[in-house]
């Protein structure tokens, strides 16, 4: 491993609940009800909160909870080229909660791509106020492979790889300037990864033409060209499912990729979820690499309920049946707020099940 700040066994993903009153203020900008000068206010407030929160709690890494982004994937707004268009991944949300809406048009990449604004800025507000680690976290590479379409984005990049390849590289210009910040903790998100282990899903995929082996094989090392370059920082990947107002759109057990996967990734970290037996046993950890950490997101972020922490012990003790001990952690899920609005639970739920992640941390690991 890389990293020489130590493992941390108490994670959280990335975003927590956004206050009420910033998510009015992001309407209201729109709007023309607010200024983005107040707006602005309200994040640093809302960070700052988020700070004393992840502080108070004692995790050993936190973030800024993405209060400055309306949802996790942030390249979308921070990039210039993208338009919504009909279509999309096709991917069917399941689960309770609040309602996923699809009719909008999909985000669609349609032009080259241009900068609008560098996501890692935000990270220099953090790092001033934190008093402890912090981390950053990104959009993988491989994610965008749902904002490309040949009918209409084919005119902007010939392929599909094409096109991660430059926003591969719009990524790494985020990274070089967050090492500048001091930032040595980069975590990239990647959905799509999750969304293999359905399938549901891949029957769709293959419908539509994709050959999931080939994609996968230049997807992870897509991914890990994003890090190349930059030792002494910490490489964090984290897979995710699907997290939208509580919702979901992928399950089935890591087997199917991990061989593939997990063995492949140059990653310090790798973040995995499971809250629930969609995910499958312990078993597939076997393929993450020796000095890898897998951190175990144990506990759910989709709804408040908040689990036995005897329970949450029992699973670690069973996963460090696969893996040693001393290369696992512990986390949510996922983000409590992957899109503005949020999953369906208080800040008071929210807090309790950071507090028990540390807890544990502490009683398990020292």
């Amino acid at each position: 491993m890389t990293t020489a700040r130590g493992v941390a066994r108490a994670e959280t993903v990335g975003s927590l609940l956004r206050p009420t009153q910033l998510l009015a203020a992001g309407r209201d900008l729109g709007e023309g009800r607010t200024t983005s000068e107040r707006l602005r206010e309200l994040e640093d407030a809302a960070v700052l909160e988020a700070i004393r929160l992840q502080e108070a709690v004692g995790l050993d890494v936190i973030t800024d909870g993405e209060m400055r982004r309306r949802g996790w994937a942030a390249t979308i707004e921070a990039l210039e080229g993208f338009e919504p268009r009909p279509g999309g991944p096709g991917l069917r949300w399941r689960g309770e909660g609040s309602e996923v809406r699809t009719d909008a048009g999909y985000p669609t990449v349609v032009r080259r791509i241009s900068p609008r604004r560098s996501l890692a800025d935000d990270y220099a507000f953090l790092a001033e106020h934190a008093h402890q680690r912090a981390k950053y976290c990104l959009p993988a590479p491989s994610y965008h492979r749902r904002f490309w379409y040949p009918q209409h984005s084919a005119d902007a990049y010939p392929s599909c790889e094409a096109f991660m390849e430059a926003i591969r590289d719009y990524l790494r210009g985020e990274v070089a300037r967050l090492t500048r910040l001091g930032c040595d903790y980069v975590q990239l998100d990647a959905p799509n990864y999750g969304t293999l282990c359905d399938v549901e899903n891949r029957r769709r995929l293959e419908a539509r033409g994709h050959d999931l082996d080939a994609e996968l094989a230049f997807d992870v090392e897509l991914d890990n060209s994003v890090f190349e370059s930059f030792p002494g920082i910490t490489r964090g990947l984290h897979v995710c499912r699907g997290n939208a107002a509580g919702r979901w759109h992928s399950t089935g057990g890591y087997g199917r990729i991990a061989e593939r996967l997990f063995s492949q990734l140059n990653v310090d970290v790798l973040l995995l979820e499971y809250d629930t037996a969609r995910a499958g046993d312990f078993g597939p950890i076997a393929y993450v690499g020796p000095g890898t950490v897998a951190v175990l997101g144990l506990l759910t972020t989709k709804s408040g309920a908040l689990e036995d922490e005897r329970e949450v012990e029992a699973r670690i003790a069973q996963a460090a049946n696969v893996k040693p001990l001393a290369e696992l952690a512990l986390s949510p899920q996922c983000g409590f707020a992957s899109v503005a609005m949020g999953n369906p639970l208080t800040p008071d739920e929210q807090r309790a099940k950071l507090d028990l992640v540390a807890r544990v941390a502490r009683r398990t690991w020292t």
